[in-house]
């Protein structure tokens, strides 16, 4: 029977076809790295601190436990890069997360630029770097986590800086709903 199998063409093809998929799935992601710096908060505002409507923040969405804050100015810049929108988000008032949104392969580069002057250089190793029509790139410390998906057919990118401990509480508080 195994000799039957192995000497199969359908199997093969098939075992091929799983093998090469799972060998795409993984160059297709992106591992980590040890943030160099951890700041324990985004641009000078530590996680956990209490928000509230001020002259630099206005509330855009109330969700409950959840509550997303914009900058007043409407202008949205990550160190010297202008980007699309900047979005301060609270857990049960605390913050917890900012979530920026880009576009451009210009802005994209000089994004990653800034963030591995902060947080590290990105390992460029094969199998390690991000390749294909979506990128990933993730820096991560103690208490802080920054994810970023890059689009590269649509040239959008998305940044999450999350506090870890807050993002668990939220997960956690999440899942109690979610069923």
């Amino acid at each position: 029977m195994l000799r039957r199998l192995c000497r199969d063409p359908r199997i093969w093809c098939i075992s091929l076809a799983c093998l090469l998929f799972s060998l795409l799935l993984l160059g297709a992601s992106a591992s980590a790295v040890p943030m160099q710096n951890d700041p324990n908060g985004f641009e000078g505002i530590p996680w956990g601190a209490f928000f509230s409507d001020t002259d630099t923040f206005v509330k855009v969405e109330d969700t409950g436990r959840s509550q997303t804050y914009e900058l007043r100015t409407g202008s949205s810049s990550l160190g010297a890069v202008t980007v699309d929108s900047m979005r301060f988000v609270t857990s049960e008032g605390k913050f917890a997360r900012v979530i920026v949104r880009y576009r451009g392969s210009m802005t994209h580069d000089r994004i990653l630029v800034y963030l591995q002057s902060l947080y590290g250089p990105l390992d460029r190793t094969p199998g390690q770097f991000a390749g294909g029509s979506i990128k990933f790139f993730s820096w991560t410390g103690f208490e802080t986590d920054v994810n970023l998906r890059y689009e590269t057919g649509t040239d959008r990118g998305i940044i999450f800086f999350e506090s870890q401990e807050l993002r668990r509480k939220m997960t956690e508080s999440n899942s109690a709903t979610v069923f």
